[in-house]
């Protein structure tokens, strides 16, 4: 459940920003994202607000990231797990506990429900072990 009392909103942002510059670093992730993502200011606003609502409850994101995540070529789960492994990475130095689990535990539900979306979308069989090993890493 969101939590206003869980954290504040300069927690996410900091967290959103630090892993999204990891991300853009990154050899795997790197490319994707640069080649998908045109406005990185408006990009990262918009991942706060999702942040935001889904761990604070604030209700400011407006959009619907599965058909964009569904959209993208050639994504794998182990790009996935790639992104939940940065992401854990990244959460692991936040110095609020509470924030740092339950980021945590909502991330791996939302990498394993877009990769799983992500299959559907692609008509690829829905390999079960593989989102098992997103959520279990």
């Amino acid at each position: 459940m969101p939590d206003p009392q869980l954290c504040s909103e300069e927690e996410i942002a900091e967290l959103v920003h630090r892993f999204y510059a990891r991300v853009r670093r990154d050899e795997q992730l790197g490319p994707i994202f640069q080649a998908h993502v045109h406005d990185w200011d408006a990009h990262l606003v918009k991942l706060t607000d999702f942040w935001s609502s889904a761990l604070r409850g604030t209700r400011r994101f407006r959009g619907t990231p599965m058909p964009v995540h569904a959209a993208l070529p050639g994504l794998t789960a182990g790009l996935f797990l790639h992104w939940l492994q940065l992401f854990e990475a990244t959460a692991a130095e936040l110095p609020n506990q509470a924030l740092r689990e339950r980021v945590t535990e909502l991330a791996n539900r939302i990498a394993q429900s877009l990769w799983y979306g992500y299959q559907i979308a692609h008509h690829m069989p829905q390999d079960t072990a593989q989102i098992e090993e997103l959520s279990h890493e």
